[in-house]
């Protein structure tokens, strides 16, 4: 099996948990001071977003005629062919056997390898039935529609019409496509001896960005539930025993990847069949491993306008607004996404670029928490003049043991102290406390946005992505600024083993944000930049730091 890295979400609750530890746990221990903490082909970007407005516009629907019920003739072509579909946005290129779409390439991006991006897997085409197949639940055909070759009928330059009949069963396809859309209008219409035929439009083996690390990870099957206004999200797992099929009124059915969606949207129906389907499929590797896959439909003649696109706001709150609930925002919605708005607006009308935009937004956030800053310095410093005292307790009770009744005393007699001068133990903390939501809604944003895909900032190519460098500069510019915030914030009685274990943060914050976006890098490092600038200044202006406290002397050891 294909060894998987570990995910920015794991690498960052390790992260979250082992930073806890050391800086909430010494709070008790030491007492520290705590530290402060696209024309034909362009990728869309700021520039682009009054087109990409534009772009999501809902097409008129294909409106085909209806095909007649009575029995029809051979229908069929003599020999296989392509044709391709080339629009401002896409090129599509269909295959007369079967009628189905064999690559699906999006012009305005590339793929993980710098190569056209095809949303189609091509590793699957050999395994499973190639996206736009048909399904027919316990139905036998003479001809199987999903190899027959279809005669096909060209309208116009973006219309495609697919015809194939053995004289018993009929199959039609039809698709209605728009130079400026994401949209394009399908339908499909089987018959049996003259009858409608309930059937499911499928896409098998997995759909997206398949050069990513662990892409299966990141490719679901989605569709949104009106009944219980709720997105649904399925990966693989969910079909492990066989197909799984569901039907309902659904806004919108398909699949999914962290950047792109493919799904269908019912149009003039009550009721939609959804399956979700398993796909063992070949990996890079060598090895084989399973892959999303899904058909829509029910009806004899169904009928979708069918979105096929990057998961861009503007874009599909045009399209349909609950296509925007594809977009996860993660735990802190009410701060991701407000952030995101910040950083699309500053990119678009300030710096005309992501990265600057990032560098701007939280230089205002930290100039924002400023005060609280102030805050915790007031409070490491009220904590740091009563080092002697607590020092004293922890003396007096130092031969006490965790669950001997005195215990309490010891704490009681601290929290008496705390009360009497004022000071909160935990008010050091508060700062960091607080931009854990901006730090989570920072890593949501730079992972997810699709604005942030593939954007540069002088020598980074893709801040949703680590470095490209053999050595990558930002983690390391990083780790000497941790050290140099270390530095200038005072520290005074702080225990030279606490002092040490502090040394190491750097490093290990350092090795975290080494496999984490860069852009996320790069919004750490800014604040940590104007940290350091704030603490220059509170060092210049604020209270003088205090005296080391005096040690206490250790009562002697009783001579046996």
């Amino acid at each position: 099996m294909e060894k998987k890295e570990m995910s920015m979400e794991a690498r960052l609750l390790i992260a979250f948990l082992l930073m806890g530890l050391v800086l909430f746990g010494t709070q008790y221990f030491y007492k520290p001071t705590p530290a402060p903490a696209s024309s034909a082909a362009p990728k869309p970007g700021p520039a682009r977003q009054a087109d990409v407005a534009k772009e999501a516009e809902r097409p008129t629907q294909p409106a085909p005629a209806p095909v007649p019920k009575e029995m029809p003739g051979q229908v069929h072509a003599d020999k296989e062919e392509t044709v391709t579909v080339d629009t401002d946005l896409y090129r599509v290129t269909f295959s007369n056997r079967g009628a189905v779409v064999r690559s699906w390439i999006l012009k305005a991006f590339k793929d993980h390898k710098g190569q056209p991006l095809d949303l189609v897997n091509q590793a699957a085409l050999a395994k499973v039935p190639a996206p736009f197949s048909i399904s027919v639940k316990n139905q036998q055909f003479a001809t199987d529609p999903n190899t027959a070759l279809f005669q096909v009928g060209r309208p116009d330059g973006l219309s495609l019409d697919f015809e194939f009949s053995d004289g018993r069963a009929a199959t039609k396809k039809s698709f209605k496509f728009s130079k400026t859309s994401y949209l394009v209008g399908v339908t499909t219409q089987v018959l049996d001896n003259g009858v409608l035929l309930p059937h499911s439009i499928e896409w098998r083996g997995g759909f997206g960005d398949d050069s990513v690390v662990n892409a299966s990870a990141e490719q679901k099957s989605v569709h949104y539930d009106l009944s219980s206004s709720k997105l649904v999200e399925q990966d693989p797992k969910a079909a492990k025993n066989g197909p799984v099929s569901v039907s309902g009124q659904f806004s919108f059915v398909g699949l999914e990847d962290k950047y792109f969606a493919g799904v269908f949207l019912p149009v003039n129906r009550s009721s939609v069949e959804f399956t979700i389907f398993s796909d063992g499929v070949p990996a890079a590797s060598g090895s084989e491993e399973q892959r999303i896959g899904a058909a829509a439909g029910g009806d004899g003649l169904n009928t979708f306008s069918y979105f096929i696109g990057p998961k861009d706001t503007d874009l599909l709150t045009r399209v349909d607004p609950k296509l925007t609930t594809l977009i996860d925002w993660g735990w802190f919605e009410v701060v991701a996404k407000p952030l995101f708005l910040a950083l699309n607006w500053t990119a678009d009308h300030v710096t005309r670029n992501w990265g600057w935009a990032i560098v701007l937004v939280t230089i205002a956030i930290n100039f924002v928490l400023f005060p609280l800053r102030m805050t915790s310095l007031k409070s490491s410093r009220k904590m740091q003049k009563l080092q002697p005292q607590i020092a004293a307790i922890n003396a007096k009770y130092k031969s006490i043991s965790m669950r001997d009744p005195k215990k309490a005393e010891q704490n009681q007699e601290m929290m008496d102290l705390y009360k009497r001068e004022g000071v909160n133990p935990m008010g050091g903390c508060i700062p960091m406390i607080i931009q854990i939501p901006f730090f989570y809604a920072f890593y949501k944003v730079l992972s997810i946005s699709i604005e942030m895909r593939g954007a540069p900032w002088l020598w980074v190519h893709d801040l949703s992505q680590p470095e490209t460098l053999a050595i990558r500069v930002l983690p390391i510019i990083l780790i000497v600024t941790q050290f140099l915030t270390q530095k200038m914030t005072p520290q005074p009685g702080v225990d030279p083993a606490q002092q040490k274990m502090f040394m190491i943060m750097p490093l290990f914050l350092g090795y975290i944000f080494y496999f984490l976006s860069s852009g996320l890098v790069l919004y750490y490092l800014t604040g940590n930049l104007v940290g350091i600038f704030q603490q220059w200044l509170m060092n210049r202006g604020g209270p003088a730091a205090l005296p080391v406290p005096a040690a206490v002397e250790k009562p002697p050891k009783k001579k046996r």
